[in-house]
């Protein structure tokens, strides 16, 4: 297989607000053709599965993930979201509805994950 034969494949977990923020760039790009989308819900078979892929390809199995090349994988968010925008030839940050997501809704979520993170680190 030569790399002109490969297709990208993204990991995305259900419900999960990093891989929201893939699936918003990759869809405003207009780059969902040509990617191989592995959507699969938080402790499901094919989680597993795709952890067992991921192993020995990341130091620590994260989502959302991408195997942007053989034998090149990604597991940050911003990191894949930057890849999207590259091969689209667009800056995430210029996607308004992107910058509405992570600006918006992302941020407050982070916020209430982080709060609540604190009150369980403090609880005696």
């Amino acid at each position: 297989m030569t790399d002109t034969d490969f297709t990208p494949i993204l990991y995305l977990k259900q419900n999960c607000p990093f891989c929201q923020k893939v699936r918003i760039a990759l869809l405003e790009t207009g780059q969902r053709d040509g990617i191989d989308i592995r959507d699969f819900a938080g402790g499901s078979p094919e989680e597993q599965a795709i952890c067992t892929v991921l192993e020995p390809h990341v130091a620590k199995i994260s989502f959302p993930a991408a195997k942007i090349a053989p034998g090149r994988f990604l597991n940050e968010s911003d990191e894949i979201v930057a890849w999207v925008g590259e091969r689209a030839g667009q800056d995430p940050a210029a996607l308004p509805v992107y910058r509405n997501y992570v600006d918006g809704p992302f941020t407050a979520m982070m916020s209430l994950w982080r709060e609540n993170h604190e009150l369980k680190a403090a609880k005696p």
